[in-house]
């Protein structure tokens, strides 16, 4: 539960992560550059990590349009969030080669325990990068549609529980190859080993030049298209400029092939005070579904892919004052089903570890149109208040041989 970073890239824009995006369980060295993700394998050692969450709120909300004439039936419904949530993470470097990742959370109410990231790292002679277990990784730049994130696409019949990946990374210059393969079955409660359809395959090659970063790939998996990608990110006259395009193919009728492509940009104005990000996109694929992982208010899920012609423009603007106070507005559009999505809201943290939120998630346009359907909103309402505060901090113990 909280907004992200924009201090060091205007693209790291996400004001879905107040309620769609889990906790970041994976290290912070997890990054896209293939061999990075375990630079620090060269020391030997164990790292203790442990953090706590409590988070309380309110939400009143509507079922029925704003525009209705009839109070009786607007459907009012209350909701409260009670949530306390502790992690354990242990990183242990075994070697210059071999590391293991293990996090175990907690949660009350319905006290249960849950496996979070459990994954090992390998190194091959400085040339081969290897990681293998349950966490997430993606692919993409969109911060609003993430259509290139191919590895949250996941059949409509299909599986939709946790990631369980194994990849391999060589750098090669600047930039590098991954390879990897990705399924989606709960291992967790099914012994019985997956199948071969069960598996997706993908392939994704870096460039990373002065000018320009580059990303091309592909993902396969039985039931979906054979789906390929190219994005390409940019910075001119201080302003990030970002294109991705995505063409799919239906292996069994390859004639029937769709695609989709988007143009965005984010900035900084008034020494970083106010950031900008926009983003035009048109999705010419039809019936596709993403995987939605779980947060702090609501279980996993999958969703459909919006469709048609969209836009999207995001602002965030830095108060000053104690307690680092921000403003924030998102807004979504799709033209062809004439339905929107804006998310005003305001962040404070008035004392030490303390956040308090309050947003206000519309669902306006057409009653069939997407957002009306699939909205920002946990009980999925049109309309409602969301007052939400958190306290929430963590401690590291670190040996090294």
């Amino acid at each position: 539960m909280h907004l992200p970073a924009q201090e060091e890239n205007s693209l790291d824009w996400d004001i879905d992560s107040i309620f769609d995006e889990p906790a970041r369980e994976t290290p912070a060295e997890e990054v896209s550059k293939p061999g990075t993700s375990i630079n620090l394998l060269q020391q030997r050692g164990i790292i203790f990590d442990m953090s706590a969450e409590f988070l309380a709120g309110l939400a009143p909300g509507w079922q029925e349009p704003l525009g209705s004439s009839d109070w009786d039936k607007r459907d009012y419904y209350l909701d409260r969030y009670i949530k306390m949530t502790g992690s354990f993470t242990i990183d242990a470097r075994f070697s210059d080669s071999f590391r293991t990742v293990s996090v175990i959370r907690f949660e009350i109410p319905n006290f249960s325990f849950i496996l979070g990231d459990f994954f090992f790292d390998y190194k091959l002679y400085d040339a081969v990068f290897f990681r293998g277990g349950k966490y997430n990784h993606s692919w993409g730049i969109s911060p609003n549609y993430g259509f290139t994130n191919l590895l949250s696409r996941v059949p409509a019949d299909g599986h939709t529980g946790d990631s369980f990946i194994f990849k391999a990374d060589v750098p090669i210059g600047k930039g590098g190859i991954q390879a990897l393969t990705l399924t989606r079955v709960d291992f967790m409660g099914n012994p019985e080993l997956p199948k071969l359809k069960d598996f997706g395959y993908g392939l994704k090659y870096n460039l990373a030049v002065q000018q320009i970063d580059l990303d091309t790939g592909f993902f396969y998996q039985d039931g979906m298209p054979l789906r390929f990608f190219l994005s390409a990110k940019t910075t001119l006259w201080n302003t990030e400029l970002y294109s991705e395009g995505l063409v799919a193919i239906d292996v069994e009728e390859p004639s029937h092939t769709t695609g989709a492509a988007n143009i965005g940009f984010g900035r900084d104005f008034w020494d970083g005070k106010i950031n900008v990000n926009g983003e035009l996109f048109f999705n010419a694929e039809g019936d596709t579904v993403w995987f939605r992982p779980e947060d702090n208010l609501r279980d996993a899920d999958k969703s459909p892919f919006v469709e048609g012609f969209n836009m999207a423009l995001n602002l965030l603007y830095r108060l000053k004052g104690k307690g680092d106070p921000r403003l924030f507005i998102q807004t979504r559009y799709a033209l062809s089903e004439n339905s929107a999505m804006l998310v005003p809201g305001f962040r404070l943290s008035p004392w030490s570890h303390v956040e308090a939120y309050l947003a206000v998630p519309l669902a306006l346009g057409s009653q069939k149109g997407y957002y009306y359907k699939h909205n920002e909103d946990p009980q999925n309402r049109p309309f409602s208040v969301m007052l939400l505060v958190t306290l929430k901090g963590g401690i590291r113990a670190e040996y090294n041989y």
